[in-house]
């Protein structure tokens, strides 16, 4: 029984971090779509059409992403915004939006 469990959390551990490494193609393809937009200004339709690829799909399914159309919008709104994933996920940004939402209420 010992060994079940130890080898389930192994498969559970080894999966996060599959999970984990889809989500950084994810990103990247987030960051080089947000590249495409300032230079040829084509970013959200570029994320649009990789999101509903067939590899696109694939890989935001391995990163726990259901790839439906809710998500392509979502994806591509935040291309259009054009601020870039490390600093969109950086503790700076995020108290930044939560002081301005907090003034603008």
């Amino acid at each position: 029984m010992r060994d079940f469990v130890d080898g389930t959390a192994f498969n559970f551990e080894q999966g996060q971090r599959a999970r984990k490494l889809f989500a950084a193609v994810v990103l990247a393809a987030l960051d080089d779509a947000i590249a495409d937009d300032k230079k040829y200004g084509n970013g959200p339709e570029q994320i649009a059409r990789w999101a509903r690829s067939r590899d696109g799909r694939e890989v935001l399914s391995c990163a726990g992403i259901d790839p439906n159309e809710r998500v392509v919008q979502g994806l591509m709104r935040f291309v259009a915004a054009g601020v870039r994933t490390s600093v969109a996920l950086s503790r700076e940004e995020s108290e930044r939006r939560s002081q301005a939402e907090a003034e603008a209420a």
